[in-house]
């Protein structure tokens, strides 16, 4: 097709893209034009339409997009003397558009930009982009807007990393533009005297600074581009560019490389003066919204960037402090939580005592500390009653959009962390006060009657529960009152579920405290309120209910017959109770925390009574036989199988578990037998059985050899992942015990030779990731705990190569599960028990070695996603470390097939170093880099990436062992 002919096909494809009635053709139109912006042929296209004056607006977006896109992105397509051209017919088209839409505009500033990241200084010419920019400029005034534009966007583009720029020309860019910032400072400065660019050579100014190249602060603080900035903040109305200017000139002056606060004062002493009068501005009611917000943004910048002089605790220091105060006061939530990080800083510089290193030996560094808490006590004190209003709910929050809703909670989440950090700061039981005051306040106004404000009441009590892990569990003075008060405020749902929440906050309270045990009683009744209240309510109860049992245990063991009282209301579901099945596992869990403190014979017992509700169920479901047990749904079973889960899991009496787990083990195994083919019944029954193996341990006894007969045998008709991972809890056990060897020998044999047979190729693994992940997850389990039994097997050998194939599997879990395994494999001579199995792992691993190697490169390179990189780059490191020089040499074999149009031989040499380095020794944290680059730089576009992977073929590489021996 010829241009022409393309660039009427591409007008034609936008056309019915924006304006087709048909869903179908302008699905086709898209994807059509997706395919082009791909081709070479979309450079000339893009470039003829641009220059096009019949274009209309979609065609001009399109291909200023697409041109961008391709300089970019694709750029090493064009030959090296197409560079000049492309500059030259950027160039004409920002003069072309610098009136034309400015999204055009904005697009090809970008391509330029890229352009000039791509190609250095000395090929550029003119002294490179700035000087180029420069001269441009002085020669067409008419274009400045434009220019100006281009000159914002060149700094920024030093961090796009859409652009496949190899690092090391990043780098160099970055250098370039740094060396330029004279020129391009003198530029923005020239530019000032065009009253109507003020605003957009302020913003390029803002763009400059954050570079953080080291401008002297003596310059800074009298350059004209400043001055104009703190200028305008004098203005009636703000200047959206000079806040921008300001915020980064203060993030400028306390950046790593700054050089430190000392040799930034003469610049910090010119911003902080003309930024503090703007306080007064903070509470004028006629103010624009937005102005007051661009204010307390500065103020807030200030405290997030000074925060380690603000405390000292001086005097100039709490001026700041104060105007943080009253942005924290403001109405308005959005420009309150401006402050929240400063105090959050503020609190972690005031307690942690690196802070104070410099002040000492240890009683004057505690001087020095108690003397800064006391400094800004009043200050967290007046912060504590400004926040907590703002966790209120709003008159017509039943009204509010689900997304609303959702933001009033986070609000609320945000609220309680800045009540934490004033609680560090001031002390659990002042800060307690402060909240009682404010609960007592309430409790005078919400009278037990219905038109009652229940709201103030709800908001105090939530963030009373918000600092309890800063109360004492001894605090005798404040909590009684509030234990006393519980009781007699209304039964409303919100206000109950926070009260359900707030006594479950305080049961280490309600434990420790002298007068804690008289309150149980009460709270007890009131968290059975809750469960027929609401679903929350209940839900909240529930949990409550758990921590009161985790931490009063011991007091409870003589009440447990209330407890079963409550705990069969609210399992079997009898009268009021609203507790969902999910939470009624909280319950489960309270009851067995509480026979955990029980006497070895009475725990017994207790636990039969503990699994009865659950168990009942189950032998009604078996006795209807086997059709009927098939025919159930999951759920039906399941939540019964669940709450035993739980009840294995928290009750600590090994004995009894194994006990009550050899009773039930005909209702498990019928239910094995029947429901195998259900992935939802196995694996609730697989962590039941989990539970019971932890907790019995080696208690177990005959039990343990049933179950894992009946995994093994079922596992190969039915391959549900739960029996690889349950068999592998069993592993971490049992592994190490010489009685146990053979039938784990068999075990894991069978497991891993049928998961073997499953996962042949890599569609396998993609279409089964959940096996590859629990398979090798047990192989790891193996290689810790039973190395003698896992290294002579014969499956060895076909793990290895099934990790091979699965290497490049793109679903997370099982992608780590066999990176993890292999470099478990290479780390073995780590673990004195597997140091006698290193002949055995070398003999499957060298002859496979260049091939792992390469997999692993590939993965590196792009077989699979960058968020991996982490995993593959400790993988191949620890393969140098074990295999030293041979590790080496595969991997010289695996880079040397990838061209050096991808890679340059200097990039293969640095990666190379790395590896080498490792087998020596070196400390693998500070190799990654040279790794991470070639990654990058194999990654660095769609063209380069696919003539990668076509050379190192990953998948080609499946070498079964047969082929390898």
């Amino acid at each position: 097709m010829s241009s022409l002919e393309l660039q009427n096909t591409v007008k034609e494809a936008l056309n019915a893209l924006y304006h087709h009635p048909d869903d179908a053709v302008r699905l086709r139109a898209d994807q059509w034009l997706q395919d082009f912006q791909r081709t070479i042929d979309a450079w000339q296209v893009s470039d003829n339409l641009l220059h096009d004056a019949s274009s209309n607006q979609e065609t001009l977006i399109f291909c200023s997009q697409t041109l961008r896109s391709k300089v970019q992105r694709d750029f090493e397509e064009l030959p090296s003397e197409a560079f000049r051209p492309l500059r030259d017919s950027l160039n004409n088209l920002l003069k072309t558009f610098h009136k034309g839409p400015p999204k055009v505009r904005t697009q090809i500033s970008l391509a330029v930009a890229a352009l000039a990241v791509h190609v250095p200084a000395e090929d550029w010419g003119d002294g490179g982009i700035v000087n180029w920019l420069r001269d441009e400029m002085n020669s067409h005034p008419e274009v400045i807007p434009s220019f100006l534009e281009l000159l914002r966007v060149l700094p920024e583009e030093v961090f796009n990393y859409k652009i496949a720029a190899r690092p090391d020309r990043r780098r160099q860019f970055e250098k370039e533009l740094a060396s330029a910032m004279d020129v391009a400072l003198g530029i923005l400065t020239a530019c000032l005297n065009i009253n109507e660019l003020k605003e957009q050579v302020l913003e390029a100014f803002a763009s400059w600074l954050r570079l953080r190249h080291r401008i002297p602060a003596s310059t800074l603080a009298s350059h004209p581009l400043v001055l104009t900035a703190l200028s305008s903040l004098n203005y009636d109305v703000l200047s959206e560019a000079s806040v921008n200017v300001i915020s980064e000139l203060i993030h400028y002056t306390a950046a790593r490389n700054s050089g430190g606060v000392s040799e930034q004062m003469p610049l910090i002493q010119v911003i902080v003066p003309q930024v503090m009068n703007l306080r007064a501005q903070l509470r004028d009611s006629s103010k624009d919204e937005e102005d007051v917000k661009a204010i307390a943004r500065l103020f807030s910048d200030m405290g997030d960037s000074y925060v380690e002089l603000i405390a000292t605790g001086s005097d100039e220091s709490m001026v700041i402090v104060h105007a943080l105060l009253e942005v924290a006061s403001h109405p308005e939530y959005d420009i309150a939580s401006m402050t929240f990080n400063f105090w959050h800083n503020l609190q972690i510089n005031l307690i942690e005592m690196d802070s104070y290193v410099s002040n000492g030996n240890q009683a004057l560094i505690e001087a020095e500390r108690n003397r800064r808490l006391q400094v800004f006590r009043s200050s967290y004190e007046s912060l504590v009653s400004l926040v907590s209003f703002r966790v209120q709910y709003p008159l017509d929050y039943s009204d509010l959009s689900k997304e609303d809703q959702k933001d009033f909670k986070q609000t609320r989440y945000a609220v309680a962390d800045v009540l934490i950090d004033a609680a560090l700061v001031l002390g659990g039981e002042p800060t307690l006060k402060i909240l009682y005051m404010k609960l007592v306040e309430a409790v005078c106004s919400c009278q037990n009657d219905e038109h009652s404000d229940w709201r103030p009441a709800e908001a105090a009590l939530y963030c009373i529960r918000a600092i309890s892990d800063q109360v004492s569990f001894a605090e005798p003075e404040v909590m009684p009152q509030i234990m006393s008060l519980l009781p007699k405020l209304p039964h409303q749902p919100q206000l109950l579920h926070t009260v359900c929440l707030t006594i479950g906050a305080y049961s280490k309270w309600l434990d420790s405290a002298s007068s804690g045990i008289s309150f149980l009683p009460s709270v007890i009744d009131i968290l059975v309120s809750g469960m027929s209240m609401s679903e929350d309510s209940a839900a909240a109860a529930a949990l409550a209910f758990r921590h009161i049992c985790d931490d009063c245990g011991r007091k409870l063991c003589g009440s447990l017959d209330g407890l079963f009282q409550i705990y069969h209301r609210a399992v079997i579901g009898e009268g009021t109770f609203k507790v969902s099945a999910e939470d009624s596992l909280n319950l489960v869990e309270a009851l067995s925390m509480v026979i955990t403190e029980l006497p070895s014979d009475q725990a017994k017992k207790a636990l039969e009574a503990l699994c009865l509700p659950a168990v009942t169920p189950l032998e009604d479901i078996i006795r209807q036989g086997s059709v009927t047990l098939g025919q159930k749904a999951a759920r039906e079973i399941t939540v019964h199988i669940d709450r035993l889960a739980n009840i294995f899991r928290y009750v600590n009496h090994p004995e009894a578990v194994a006990d009550a787990i050899q009773r039930l083990w005909p209702i498990f195994k019928a239910i094995f037998d029947v429901r195998a083919w259900d992935m939802r019944t196995m694996e609730s029954l697989c962590r039941a059985c989990k539970h019971a193996v932890r907790t019995s341990n080696r208690f177990m006894g005959i039990t343990i050899g049933a179950m894992l007969e009946e995994i093994q045998a079922l596992y190969k008709q039915h391959h549900q992942p739960c029996f690889l991972y349950l068999s592998s809890e069993v592993i971490k056990i049992f592994g190490s015990d010489p009685s146990c060897a053979n039938y784990l020998k068999i075990l894991i044999e069978s497991l891993f030779s049928h998961t073997a047979c499953l996962l042949t190729k890599i569609q396998d693994f993609t279409a089964r990731p959940d096996i590859a992940d629990d398979c090798f997850l047990l192989a790891s389990r193996c290689i810790r705990y039973c190395p003698q039994i896992l290294f002579p097997s014969p499956v060895f050998p076909s793990l290895v190569d099934c990790s091979m194939i699965g290497i490049t599997v793109h679903h997370r879990e099982a992608s780590n599960s066999i990176l993890s395994f292999l470099s478990d494999i290479f780390d073995l001579a780590n673990s004195s028990q597997g140091k006698p199995f290193l002949s055995i792992r070398d003999s499957v691993i060298v002859p496979r070695g260049a091939s792992i190697t390469r997999i692993l490169v590939a993965s590196l390179t792009g077989a699979l996603p960058s968020s991996r990189l982490e995993s593959v780059t400790y993988v191949l490191l620890s393969l140098s470390r074990a295999y030293g020089s041979k590790a080496l040499e595969w991997a010289k074999e695996s880079v040397s097939l990838i061209p050096s149009t991808a890679v340059t031989e200097v990039e293969k040499s640095c990666f190379l170093q790395a590896l080498s380095d490792a087998a020596s020794g070196a400390n693998i944290t500070v190799l990654t880099v040279p790794i991470e680059e070639l990654s990058e730089v194999c990654r660095r576009n769609r063209t380069v990436q696919e003539i990668v992977q076509g050379a190192l073929r990953p998948l080609d590489l499946n070498i079964m062992a047969n082929n390898v021996s």
